[in-house]
């Protein structure tokens, strides 16, 4: 498979945004970087928190990096809003760290497409909170296919892993 067009195609309309919301939703549940990278262009610029990327070396790198360091990662994202080649979504996460801590992790993130389909820029701001294993959200194989707008009013911080 390789990465020369990604359908849909800018512009985009409230369904084709909705589904290219999907079709990363389901691509990052699968926790495969390169399954992943193949949706953003060779010179794909990103911001992730604090890091910047550049590339799909760098991309695929720092989302195994990810997947290795956040175990049974589950993934729900919604669109909040789109353009003519932009998307923007927020989205929601969990995770358990090797001691076995679960996390939920919820943001947003900004999408911009190239004329095939492919994201050329994708700018993520992410908090992440400590949760009990009993409050986790997403709990089966894979994470739900829609969002449950109740969800978003749900996952409140408890306890910041990033105090100021």
């Amino acid at each position: 498979m390789t990465n020369e067009i990604r359908p849909p195609f800018p512009p985009f309309t409230e369904e084709t945004a909705r589904q290219k919301v999907r079709l990363a939703q389901d691509a990052w549940n699968t926790r495969d970087a390169e399954r992943v990278a193949l949706a953003y262009t060779p010179d794909s610029l990103w911001r992730n928190r604090h890091e910047f990327l550049q590339g799909h070396a760098a991309i695929v790198a720092f989302l195994q990096r990810k997947w290795e360091r956040e175990l049974d990662y589950r993934l729900v994202k919604q669109l909040w809003s789109f353009g003519d080649d932009r998307i923007a979504v927020r989205f929601f996460y969990e995770w358990h760290d090797a001691k076995g801590n679960w996390h939920r992790s919820h943001g947003n993130e900004l999408w911009e497409f190239d004329a095939s389909g492919l994201m050329r820029r994708r700018e993520a701001s992410i908090n992440d909170t400590d949760i009990e294993e009993s409050e986790r959200l997403l709990r089966d194989d894979a994470a739900p296919r829609e969002w449950d707008e109740a969800w978003w009013d749900e996952p409140r911080p408890r306890r910041s892993t990033n105090p100021l």
